[in-house]
């Protein structure tokens, strides 16, 4: 059994990094092709250009969605906090019967088959007369996003000290009075870090937006639709790399915010 642990020892953090080597290989090449001279993209490179990059704003159509995807990222976002800190303050501070069957319901997007959910919720839109827009995208992006949002959110509940909250009652404060003066500020870099989050979730999503948009397509769909010309290629490349710089910024902050606000609850329950 020790020379098993020792052979697993060795060999499991180098399967480790195969894997990531193996899963980020193709991420790590978009940057790479998307500055080749050559609209195929293929080693070796016939040189280096950023005649890509400087074409995407010359593009209208390019424009118009990357709008469309910044209205229904900032509506998501915003939606999906504002629903998740209520779901994640009831969650953590509240014992009511069906409270685990409650959360098991609202994270349940993140293993049903995403396809199977984009679907289901067109026919109840159609069903209920809404015509497909960047509305209907919307409610498609908010369903999604809401676990990534509640997830983080509770960490930032979850050892909040409610003695804080009880001294700011005795003091007169009202209850609303008290969550915007003294829970909110403890959890702003959490709800900033969900409102991150969701906003990235929301500018990748492809399948929900390709269902439930009308004639004003976000930038995934606008990606998928270029894909099918080969000239498009590298315009799309240089987009793909941009989002993807712009995903990994976005995430990191939110990281790193959400680790804020748990060392900020853990020492507000510290100093109390």
């Amino acid at each position: 059994m020790t020379a098993m642990r020792k052979l697993l020892a060795n060999w499991l953090p180098a399967y480790a990094y195969l894997y990531i080597v193996f899963l980020y290989m193709p991420v790590l090449l978009l940057p790479v092709f998307s500055v080749n001279a050559s609209p195929i993209p293929k080693f070796p490179l016939t040189g280096v250009t950023l005649d890509w990059y400087a074409g995407l704003p010359r593009t209208p159509a390019l424009l118009d969605a990357a709008w469309n995807s910044l209205v229904v990222g900032v509506a998501a976002s915003l939606l999906s906090t504002l629903l998740g800190i209520c779901a994640a303050r009831a969650i953590t501070r509240y014992r009511f019967p069906g409270r685990r069957a409650v959360s098991g319901l609202i994270m349940a997007p993140l293993v049903l088959p995403e396809i199977i959910v984009a679907i289901s919720l067109l026919l109840v839109l159609l069903q209920l007369g809404l015509s497909l827009s960047l509305f209907t995208v919307v409610l498609g992006h908010v369903l999604i996003c809401i676990p990534y949002s509640m997830t983080v959110l509770t960490s930032g509940f979850e050892g909040f000290d409610r003695s804080l909250e009880e001294a700011s009652a005795d003091l007169g404060e009202s209850a609303f009075g008290t969550f915007r003066r003294v829970t909110l500020p403890m959890v702003a870099p959490a709800i900033v870090s969900s409102l991150l989050v969701s906003f990235t979730i929301s500018l990748d999503e492809f399948v929900m937006a390709f269902f439930l948009t009308g004639t004003d397509p976000t930038l995934p769909v606008y990606i998928w639709g270029q894909l099918r010309f080969a000239a498009k290629l590298p315009g799309v490349l240089a987009l793909g790399t941009l989002l993807l710089l712009a995903s990994f910024l976005l995430l990191t902050l939110a990281e790193m915010l959400r680790r804020r606000a748990e060392r900020r609850t853990k020492m507000g329950g510290v100093l109390a």
